[in-house]
Protein backbone atom coordinates (compact mmCIF):
# COMPACT_ATOMS: atom_id res chain seq x y z
CA UNK A 1 0.00 0.00 0.00
CA UNK A 2 1.34 3.33 -1.15
CA UNK A 3 2.24 5.69 2.04
CA UNK A 4 -0.90 8.57 2.84
CA UNK A 5 1.89 10.90 2.10
CA UNK A 6 4.76 11.69 0.11
CA UNK A 7 7.44 14.52 -0.96
CA UNK A 8 7.91 15.59 -4.55
CA UNK A 9 9.02 18.29 -6.45
CA UNK A 10 5.84 19.87 -6.29
CA UNK A 11 5.13 19.75 -2.76
CA UNK A 12 3.27 17.08 -0.67
CA UNK A 13 1.63 14.42 -2.40
CA UNK A 14 -1.15 11.81 -1.59
CA UNK A 15 -0.89 9.35 -4.01
CA UNK A 16 -4.25 7.65 -2.98
CA UNK A 17 -6.14 10.40 -2.92
CA UNK A 18 -4.28 11.56 -6.00
CA UNK A 19 -3.92 15.44 -4.56
CA UNK A 20 -1.58 17.85 -3.40
CA UNK A 21 -1.56 20.19 -0.14
CA UNK A 22 -0.19 23.55 -0.24
CA UNK A 23 1.68 22.81 -3.54
CA UNK A 24 4.53 25.28 -5.34
CA UNK A 25 4.03 24.14 -8.75
CA UNK A 26 1.11 23.80 -10.75
CA UNK A 27 -0.76 20.65 -10.21
CA UNK A 28 -4.33 19.31 -10.59
CA UNK A 29 -5.69 19.38 -7.08
CA UNK A 30 -4.46 21.49 -4.54
CA UNK A 31 -5.77 21.76 -1.10
CA UNK A 32 -4.73 24.93 0.64
CA UNK A 33 -4.30 25.27 4.34
CA UNK A 34 -4.46 29.43 4.14
CA UNK A 35 -3.78 31.87 1.58
CA UNK A 36 -0.61 33.42 2.60
CA UNK A 37 1.72 33.25 -0.65
CA UNK A 38 4.18 30.64 0.20
CA UNK A 39 1.10 28.05 0.50
CA UNK A 40 -1.04 29.58 -1.85
CA UNK A 41 0.29 29.47 -5.30
CA UNK A 42 -0.86 30.54 -9.02
CA UNK A 43 -1.73 27.97 -11.90
CA UNK A 44 -3.51 25.09 -10.16
CA UNK A 45 -6.27 23.54 -12.56
CA UNK A 46 -8.46 23.18 -9.10
CA UNK A 47 -8.14 24.30 -5.27
CA UNK A 48 -9.84 23.15 -2.04
CA UNK A 49 -9.73 25.56 0.80
CA UNK A 50 -11.61 26.37 3.93
CA UNK A 51 -15.34 27.79 3.50
CA UNK A 52 -14.33 30.97 5.60
CA UNK A 53 -10.52 31.20 3.65
CA UNK A 54 -12.62 31.23 -0.19
CA UNK A 55 -12.99 34.97 -0.10
CA UNK A 56 -9.88 36.08 0.82
CA UNK A 57 -8.19 32.83 -1.29
CA UNK A 58 -10.21 34.61 -4.13
CA UNK A 59 -8.82 37.63 -3.19
CA UNK A 60 -5.30 36.98 -3.86
CA UNK A 61 -6.07 34.88 -7.25
CA UNK A 62 -8.60 35.74 -9.66
CA UNK A 63 -12.16 35.66 -10.49
CA UNK A 64 -11.89 32.78 -12.84
CA UNK A 65 -10.19 30.51 -10.28
CA UNK A 66 -11.74 27.41 -9.73
CA UNK A 67 -12.11 27.10 -5.82
CA UNK A 68 -14.12 24.03 -4.14
CA UNK A 69 -14.52 24.99 -0.14
CA UNK A 70 -15.29 22.52 2.80
CA UNK A 71 -16.90 23.97 6.17
CA UNK A 72 -14.52 22.86 9.12
CA UNK A 73 -15.23 19.29 9.80
CA UNK A 74 -17.14 18.46 6.86
CA UNK A 75 -15.95 15.34 5.52
CA UNK A 76 -15.42 14.83 1.31
CA UNK A 77 -13.99 11.15 0.15
CA UNK A 78 -11.65 11.19 -2.29
CA UNK A 79 -10.74 8.17 -3.86
CA UNK A 80 -10.91 6.41 -0.83
CA UNK A 81 -9.38 9.11 1.12
CA UNK A 82 -11.73 10.79 3.60
CA UNK A 83 -10.26 14.35 3.83
CA UNK A 84 -11.30 17.18 6.29
CA UNK A 85 -10.52 20.46 7.22
CA UNK A 86 -10.28 21.86 11.01
CA UNK A 87 -9.30 25.50 11.69
CA UNK A 88 -5.94 26.35 12.78
CA UNK A 89 -5.50 29.25 13.95
CA UNK A 90 -3.34 30.98 12.02
CA UNK A 91 -4.92 33.93 10.09
CA UNK A 92 -8.59 33.89 8.79
CA UNK A 93 -9.68 30.87 7.08
CA UNK A 94 -6.36 28.68 7.70
CA UNK A 95 -6.73 24.99 8.15
CA UNK A 96 -5.14 22.01 9.38
CA UNK A 97 -5.55 19.27 6.80
CA UNK A 98 -6.65 15.95 8.22
CA UNK A 99 -6.43 12.48 6.17
CA UNK A 100 -8.10 9.26 6.79
CA UNK A 101 -7.44 5.92 5.12
CA UNK A 102 -7.47 2.48 5.93
CA UNK A 103 -7.63 3.33 9.80
CA UNK A 104 -4.79 5.88 9.59
CA UNK A 105 -4.98 9.46 10.59
CA UNK A 106 -2.40 12.01 9.16
CA UNK A 107 -2.82 15.86 10.18
CA UNK A 108 -1.04 18.45 8.27
CA UNK A 109 -0.90 21.50 10.09
CA UNK A 110 -0.20 24.27 7.64
CA UNK A 111 0.77 27.26 9.98
CA UNK A 112 -1.14 27.29 13.07
CA UNK A 113 -0.83 28.83 16.62
CA UNK A 114 -2.55 28.00 20.04
CA UNK A 115 -3.98 31.60 21.53
CA UNK A 116 -7.07 33.00 20.54
CA UNK A 117 -7.80 36.01 18.63
CA UNK A 118 -11.02 37.60 17.08
CA UNK A 119 -9.64 37.78 13.93
CA UNK A 120 -9.95 34.21 12.85
CA UNK A 121 -11.52 30.42 14.20
CA UNK A 122 -9.58 29.77 17.54
CA UNK A 123 -7.23 26.37 16.66
CA UNK A 124 -8.79 22.62 16.77
CA UNK A 125 -6.76 19.79 18.26
CA UNK A 126 -6.90 17.04 16.09
CA UNK A 127 -6.28 13.56 16.83
CA UNK A 128 -3.95 11.27 14.63
CA UNK A 129 -1.32 8.94 13.98
CA UNK A 130 0.88 11.14 12.34
CA UNK A 131 1.11 14.58 12.87
CA UNK A 132 3.16 16.91 10.23
CA UNK A 133 3.53 20.52 11.93
CA UNK A 134 5.60 23.65 11.55
CA UNK A 135 8.40 24.61 13.43
CA UNK A 136 9.11 28.39 12.35
CA UNK A 137 9.94 29.23 15.71
CA UNK A 138 11.00 26.05 17.57
CA UNK A 139 13.95 26.88 19.92
CA UNK A 140 13.06 27.21 23.30
CA UNK A 141 13.86 30.92 23.83
CA UNK A 142 10.61 31.77 21.49
CA UNK A 143 7.62 32.14 24.00
CA UNK A 144 4.68 34.52 23.52
CA UNK A 145 2.98 36.47 26.24
CA UNK A 146 -0.71 37.01 26.05
CA UNK A 147 -2.32 39.10 23.70
CA UNK A 148 -3.91 41.28 26.01
CA UNK A 149 -0.37 42.07 27.24
CA UNK A 150 1.01 43.08 24.22
CA UNK A 151 -2.25 44.91 23.11
CA UNK A 152 -1.45 47.05 26.32
CA UNK A 153 2.51 47.73 25.16
CA UNK A 154 1.37 48.87 21.70
CA UNK A 155 -1.58 51.53 23.01
CA UNK A 156 0.83 52.99 25.67
CA UNK A 157 4.17 53.37 22.70
CA UNK A 158 1.44 55.01 20.60
CA UNK A 159 -0.40 57.22 23.68
CA UNK A 160 3.65 58.14 24.37
CA UNK A 161 4.48 59.27 21.03
CA UNK A 162 1.27 61.28 20.67
CA UNK A 163 2.92 63.08 23.78
CA UNK A 164 6.10 64.17 21.88
CA UNK A 165 4.07 64.64 18.61
CA UNK A 166 5.12 61.57 16.49
CA UNK A 167 3.32 59.46 14.38
CA UNK A 168 3.35 55.78 15.32
CA UNK A 169 3.88 53.53 12.26
CA UNK A 170 3.97 49.61 13.07
CA UNK A 171 4.96 47.26 10.78
CA UNK A 172 2.82 43.96 9.70
CA UNK A 173 2.38 41.42 6.87
CA UNK A 174 -0.29 42.34 4.85
CA UNK A 175 -2.90 39.27 5.51
CA UNK A 176 -3.53 38.49 9.57
CA UNK A 177 -0.74 40.17 11.11
CA UNK A 178 -2.33 43.88 10.27
CA UNK A 179 -5.69 42.94 11.01
CA UNK A 180 -4.58 41.51 14.36
CA UNK A 181 -2.89 44.61 15.15
CA UNK A 182 -6.04 46.07 14.33
CA UNK A 183 -8.20 44.00 16.79
CA UNK A 184 -6.17 45.22 19.41
CA UNK A 185 -5.75 49.28 18.96
CA UNK A 186 -7.78 51.69 21.28
CA UNK A 187 -9.48 53.69 18.56
CA UNK A 188 -10.47 56.40 21.87
CA UNK A 189 -6.69 57.21 21.88
CA UNK A 190 -6.73 58.67 17.98
CA UNK A 191 -7.07 58.17 14.54
CA UNK A 192 -6.09 54.81 13.16
CA UNK A 193 -4.44 54.71 9.02
CA UNK A 194 -4.00 51.85 6.46
CA UNK A 195 -1.46 51.27 4.47
CA UNK A 196 -3.36 50.81 0.87
CA UNK A 197 -2.26 47.30 0.62
CA UNK A 198 -3.65 46.35 3.16
CA UNK A 199 -7.40 47.60 2.41
CA UNK A 200 -8.96 45.20 0.46
CA UNK A 201 -7.85 42.30 2.83
CA UNK A 202 -8.81 44.35 5.47
CA UNK A 203 -12.30 44.63 3.80
CA UNK A 204 -12.99 40.91 3.53
CA UNK A 205 -12.78 40.93 7.11
CA UNK A 206 -14.97 43.10 8.14
CA UNK A 207 -17.43 41.60 5.11
CA UNK A 208 -16.96 38.43 7.03
CA UNK A 209 -18.12 39.82 10.47
CA UNK A 210 -14.69 40.67 12.41
CA UNK A 211 -15.41 42.93 14.28
CA UNK A 212 -12.44 45.91 13.69
CA UNK A 213 -12.02 49.52 14.67
CA UNK A 214 -12.72 51.96 11.76
CA UNK A 215 -9.36 53.09 10.07
CA UNK A 216 -8.90 55.20 6.90
CA UNK A 217 -6.64 54.82 3.91
CA UNK A 218 -3.00 56.37 4.81
CA UNK A 219 -2.91 59.19 2.11
CA UNK A 220 -1.31 62.42 1.75
CA UNK A 221 -3.95 64.22 3.31
CA UNK A 222 -4.80 62.14 6.27
CA UNK A 223 -1.07 62.07 6.97
CA UNK A 224 -1.23 65.39 7.09
CA UNK A 225 -4.39 65.92 8.74
CA UNK A 226 -3.74 63.22 11.87
CA UNK A 227 -0.28 64.17 11.98
CA UNK A 228 1.52 63.48 15.36
CA UNK A 229 -1.84 61.44 16.45
CA UNK A 230 -2.38 58.72 13.86
CA UNK A 231 -1.68 54.93 15.16
CA UNK A 232 -0.57 53.91 10.60
CA UNK A 233 -0.14 49.74 9.67
CA UNK A 234 2.18 48.84 7.18
CA UNK A 235 4.23 46.43 5.89
CA UNK A 236 7.66 45.44 6.37
CA UNK A 237 8.59 46.60 2.52
CA UNK A 238 7.23 49.92 3.17
CA UNK A 239 9.69 51.34 5.68
CA UNK A 240 12.19 53.63 4.67
CA UNK A 241 10.34 53.87 1.07
CA UNK A 242 9.27 57.00 0.11
CA UNK A 243 5.94 56.48 0.98
CA UNK A 244 7.15 56.79 4.41
CA UNK A 245 7.71 60.29 4.03
CA UNK A 246 5.05 61.98 4.81
CA UNK A 247 4.25 60.79 7.92
CA UNK A 248 7.46 62.47 9.19
CA UNK A 249 8.05 63.15 12.58
CA UNK A 250 6.99 59.31 13.25
CA UNK A 251 8.20 56.05 15.21
CA UNK A 252 8.24 52.90 13.97
CA UNK A 253 7.90 49.79 15.44
CA UNK A 254 7.57 46.13 14.44
CA UNK A 255 5.25 43.25 15.31
CA UNK A 256 7.17 39.88 14.88
CA UNK A 257 8.30 36.26 16.42
CA UNK A 258 11.68 37.93 15.48
CA UNK A 259 11.64 40.79 18.23
CA UNK A 260 12.24 37.97 20.80
CA UNK A 261 16.13 37.90 19.39
CA UNK A 262 18.77 40.20 20.75
CA UNK A 263 19.28 42.74 17.81
CA UNK A 264 16.55 42.17 15.25
CA UNK A 265 14.81 45.39 16.43
CA UNK A 266 18.75 47.67 15.43
CA UNK A 267 18.75 45.30 12.72
CA UNK A 268 15.60 46.39 11.38
CA UNK A 269 16.52 50.21 12.02
CA UNK A 270 13.28 50.31 14.38
CA UNK A 271 12.41 52.32 17.77
CA UNK A 272 10.08 49.35 19.31
CA UNK A 273 9.80 45.84 18.84
CA UNK A 274 6.68 43.89 20.21
CA UNK A 275 6.82 40.22 20.51
CA UNK A 276 3.71 38.88 18.48
CA UNK A 277 3.44 36.10 16.05
CA UNK A 278 0.38 34.36 14.28
CA UNK A 279 2.99 31.02 14.72
CA UNK A 280 3.05 28.51 17.44
CA UNK A 281 5.75 28.93 20.06
CA UNK A 282 7.72 26.39 21.51
CA UNK A 283 5.93 25.64 24.41
CA UNK A 284 2.53 24.95 22.47
CA UNK A 285 4.31 23.18 19.72
CA UNK A 286 5.30 20.83 22.13
CA UNK A 287 1.86 20.61 23.78
CA UNK A 288 0.50 20.36 20.47
CA UNK A 289 2.40 17.15 19.71
CA UNK A 290 1.77 15.61 23.09
CA UNK A 291 -2.10 15.95 22.83
CA UNK A 292 -2.68 15.22 18.96
CA UNK A 293 -1.50 11.97 20.58
CA UNK A 294 0.47 11.03 17.27
CA UNK A 295 3.94 9.30 17.50
CA UNK A 296 5.55 9.81 13.98
CA UNK A 297 6.01 13.41 13.42
CA UNK A 298 7.33 15.28 10.52
CA UNK A 299 8.80 18.44 10.91
CA UNK A 300 8.63 21.02 8.29
CA UNK A 301 9.22 24.97 7.63
CA UNK A 302 11.72 26.25 10.16
CA UNK A 303 13.85 25.06 12.92
CA UNK A 304 13.22 21.41 11.11
CA UNK A 305 16.79 19.58 12.25
CA UNK A 306 16.79 21.02 15.79
CA UNK A 307 13.26 19.79 16.60
CA UNK A 308 13.26 16.56 14.98
CA UNK A 309 16.28 15.86 16.82
CA UNK A 310 15.05 17.04 19.92
CA UNK A 311 11.75 14.78 19.63
CA UNK A 312 14.07 11.54 18.55
CA UNK A 313 15.75 12.00 21.67
CA UNK A 314 11.89 11.34 23.19
CA UNK A 315 11.51 8.57 22.11
CA UNK A 316 9.33 9.70 18.55
CA UNK A 317 9.28 9.12 15.28
CA UNK A 318 10.54 11.92 13.59
CA UNK A 319 11.84 12.97 10.49
CA UNK A 320 12.01 16.46 8.55
CA UNK A 321 10.31 18.16 5.55
CA UNK A 322 11.54 19.54 2.97
CA UNK A 323 9.81 22.86 1.98
CA UNK A 324 9.49 26.06 0.10
CA UNK A 325 6.91 27.48 2.56
CA UNK A 326 8.93 30.23 3.65
CA UNK A 327 6.69 32.83 4.67
CA UNK A 328 5.30 36.25 3.75
CA UNK A 329 7.86 39.14 3.21
CA UNK A 330 11.10 40.08 5.49
CA UNK A 331 9.37 38.51 8.53
CA UNK A 332 10.29 34.67 7.80
CA UNK A 333 13.06 35.45 5.71
CA UNK A 334 14.95 36.82 9.06
CA UNK A 335 13.75 33.31 10.07
CA UNK A 336 15.36 31.19 7.53
CA UNK A 337 18.73 32.54 8.72
CA UNK A 338 18.06 32.07 12.18
CA UNK A 339 17.19 28.48 11.60
CA UNK A 340 20.09 27.87 9.61
CA UNK A 341 22.06 29.23 12.14
CA UNK A 342 20.54 27.12 14.48
CA UNK A 343 20.24 23.71 13.01
CA UNK A 344 23.92 22.44 14.44
CA UNK A 345 22.75 22.90 18.19
CA UNK A 346 19.91 21.03 19.74
CA UNK A 347 17.72 22.95 22.87
CA UNK A 348 19.00 23.13 25.86
CA UNK A 349 17.05 21.42 28.78
CA UNK A 350 19.76 22.94 31.08
CA UNK A 351 18.25 26.03 30.13
CA UNK A 352 15.73 27.67 32.02
CA UNK A 353 13.99 28.38 29.32
CA UNK A 354 13.23 24.66 28.99
CA UNK A 355 11.88 24.11 31.84
CA UNK A 356 8.58 22.27 32.20
CA UNK A 357 8.67 21.04 28.33
CA UNK A 358 11.24 17.79 28.79
CA UNK A 359 8.32 15.52 29.58
CA UNK A 360 6.98 15.58 26.20
CA UNK A 361 6.97 11.87 25.00
CA UNK A 362 4.74 9.67 22.58
CA UNK A 363 1.55 8.14 23.65
CA UNK A 364 -0.03 5.37 22.09
CA UNK A 365 -4.18 6.40 22.40
CA UNK A 366 -5.67 6.48 19.16
CA UNK A 367 -6.82 9.39 17.39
Amino acid sequence: MPPLLTETPDGLFCPIGNFHIDAWRSVECDVVTHAHSDHLRWGMRRYLCSKESEPITRERLNAEATIDTLEYGETIDINGVKLSLHPAGHVRGSAQVRLEHAGQVCVVTGDYKREDDSTCTGFELVRCHEFITESTFGLPIYRWKPQETIAADINAWWLGNIAHGRTSVILGYTLGKSQRILSMLEPSIGPILLHGSMTRMTDRYREAGVELPPAQHATVETAKLHKGKAIVIAPPSAHGSTWMRKFIPVSVASASGWMTVRGQRRRRAVDRGFILSDHVDWPGLLRTIQETGATRIGVTHGYTSVVSRYLKERGFDAYTIATKWVGEGEEESVGATLASRAEANTPDESDSTAAGDASVAPTTDTP
